[in-house]
């Protein structure tokens, strides 16, 4: 199987991820990934693309206000392409573009149910945290991802 290329993404990336991202996760959840995160955090944000199309990407910014921390809003892996190494590799790339922005710390968050997702970032690292209750705004409980670099 020929690996994924990784690049950084661009704007025109958000009509492909959008496409399948519902899809992927198995239940709506474009909402959480609206088109002004490529617009504006492409140069912080990367796409994995193989000879069948999109295979994964990750969504991350380098915070404006907290000049230590970079975060991980959203990333997604196509089925057929999860358990290889993809999301890992993803999470690798975007640590090492934080630590060239002299970026020391990496969070993310996810719900309380993604018993997967919390499980992949302790195994990359990351402290978890929570579950903290209304983080989101009223009813909306996120685990919370901290992990320094």
């Amino acid at each position: 199987m020929t690996e994924p290329l990784i690049r950084l993404a661009r704007p025109g990336d958000y009509d492909a991820i959008a496409a399948v991202v519902d899809d992927w996760w198995g239940r709506p959840i474009l909402a959480g990934l609206p088109r002004l995160f490529l617009d504006h955090f492409h140069r912080t944000s990367l796409v994995a693309e193989g000879p069948a199309g999109l295979r994964g990407f990750l969504v991350g910014i380098l915070s404006p206000s907290e000049p230590d921390e970079a975060y991980i809003h959203f990333v997604g892996v196509h089925p057929g392409t999860r358990g290889q190494g993809l999301a890992r590799t993803l999470y690798e790339r975007f640590f090492a573009l934080a630590r060239e922005h002299d970026r020391r710390v990496v969070s993310a968050i996810t719900s309380p149910v993604n018993e997967a997702s919390i499980a992949f970032h302790r195994r990359l690292g990351f402290t978890v945290g929570g579950p903290v209750p209304d983080y989101n705004g009223p009813g909306r409980t996120l685990v919370t991802f901290v992990r320094d670099l």
